[in-house]
């Protein structure tokens, strides 16, 4: 059972700004399912569509307006240009899906093992000096004011720099959970479509379950 909340911190800070979150249960995480290439090639022939690549774009550039006000670079400028000119990357069938989520939908999207998760999640502002535990063990440190998600017993992702090491997907991974942050200026049905092209993606072919699909505010 997934609970989340906001806390006030947050919902003072940034009113209004949306947050999603889908978990697909029971799923594998295959390297390559058949069709999947195939289905990849559909969703890059839409995003690369002029009208689409050019909204796409606007909202990636939201993104790092929003990175650069706390002093870091956003990853979703480099993957744009980087999906454009190759396509989408192959590593396996979540982080893959992870990719076109946040490519289709101009979006940014973290793929979570749920099961590695401490009870309940919260979306919340740090303190300064918080620390969290990044990806390949790297300490990260909060700035103040920076949008985190918390479980019950520690920070899991930093908006601006990163997920935990914790909740990293591996190849046995059965309950996979994506979440899909806004920032101010993005809309609640990027976030959807988003995490839709996640879920629909891993119901697919990952022969999962969505049992749960929620953006907030409602």
């Amino acid at each position: 059972m997934l609970h989340f909340s906001i806390t006030r911190a947050y919902e003072k800070r940034y009113p209004g700004v949306s947050f999603g979150l889908t978990l697909i249960a029971d799923c594998r995480n295959w390297i390559n399912p058949e069709g999947f290439d195939q289905h990849k090639r559909k969703h890059l022939r839409k995003m690369r569509k002029r009208e689409t690549l050019g909204a796409i774009a606007q909202r990636v550039e939201t993104y790092d307006r929003f990175f650069s006000s706390f002093g870091f670079e956003c990853p979703l400028s480099k993957h744009l240009k980087r999906t454009v000119q190759s396509g989408f990357p192959r590593y396996n069938l979540m982080v893959d899906t992870h990719f076109m989520a946040e490519m289709c939908a101009g979006i940014l999207v973290a793929v979570t093992d749920f099961d590695r998760f401490d009870g309940a999640l919260s979306l919340d502002i740090a303190d300064e000096g918080e620390l969290c535990r990044g990806m390949g063990g790297q300490s990260m440190k909060t700035k103040q004011g920076e949008i985190i998600l918390r479980d019950e017993k520690e920070i899991v992702c930093i908006l601006c720099q990163g997920a935990d090491e914790k909740t990293r997907v591996t190849e046995n991974t059965k309950n996979v959970l994506f979440y899909g942050y806004a920032v101010p200026g993005i809309e609640a049905r990027d976030i959807e479509q988003g995490l839709r092209i996640a879920s629909e993606t891993m119901v697919a072919f990952g022969c999962g379950k969505e049992v749960f699909f929620e953006v907030f505010p409602h």
